[in-house]
């Protein structure tokens, strides 16, 4: 939450983190090429409000019928619904401009900024996703790998959205560090529940 909230300030008083927003956004758009686009793009559309929901929504119901529990699909759907409700209350709240249109390489938005709607969802999917599937592993690599690899998917969806012109840098840390407070309250709310490694017990 610190670091969302320091975040924050230095977007407020345009110092500090926010400082770094122009010229990073001016290195991506400066290096943008062909398959770089395509790529970045394909994940902006992946964790995007169209693709997203659908493959959240597939998942949990997917994970509840194979296992016949309904624990760890719930915890995953509520993270995702509160990310979006925190995600549009703050956004209409801080009401930061984005980059300018002509930076946007898939069509205007003139949306709030701050935070990032796609990174959020990202972040929530992949980050709390690994978590509830691996944290009853017995194998503690498994784990680390998950939420390193779900690291690696953030980093590259926070810089898509950066490249393809839509968000500046701190909208991205912002709601990265958002996604790990709502990921903290549901590892609280599995641990209270008696969620711990090793076999999951029956729902």
């Amino acid at each position: 939450m610190s670091t969302f909230v320091l975040t924050l300030a230095d977007v407020l008083t345009g110092s500090g983190l926010a400082s770094v927003d122009g010229p990073l956004t001016d290195w991506f758009i400066h290096h943008r090429t062909g398959t770089a686009t395509f790529v970045l793009a394909g994940f902006a559309f992946v964790f995007g409000p169209a693709a997203l929901p659908v493959i959240t929504l597939v998942a949990v119901v997917a994970w509840a019928l194979v296992t016949r529990r309904l624990w760890r699909p719930i915890l995953l759907a509520g993270a995702m619904i509160t990310g979006v409700v925190l995600t549009e209350v703050i956004a209409h709240v801080e009401g930061r401009s984005r980059p300018p249109a002509e930076f946007m390489m898939l069509g205007a938005d003139a949306t709030s900024s701050f935070p990032s709607g796609h990174v959020v969802g990202a972040s929530n999917f992949l980050l709390i996703g690994a978590y509830l599937v691996f944290s009853r592993s017995s194998r503690r690599t498994a784990l680390i790998a998950a939420f390193g690899a779900a690291a690696a998917g953030i980093i590259v969806e926070a810089a898509s959205r950066i490249y393809l012109g839509y968000h500046w840098f701190t909208d991205t840390v912002a709601s990265a560090s958002l996604s790990v407070v709502l990921l903290a309250v549901v590892i609280l709310l599995d641990v209270s529940r008696g969620g711990r490694p090793g076999p999951e017990h029956t729902e």
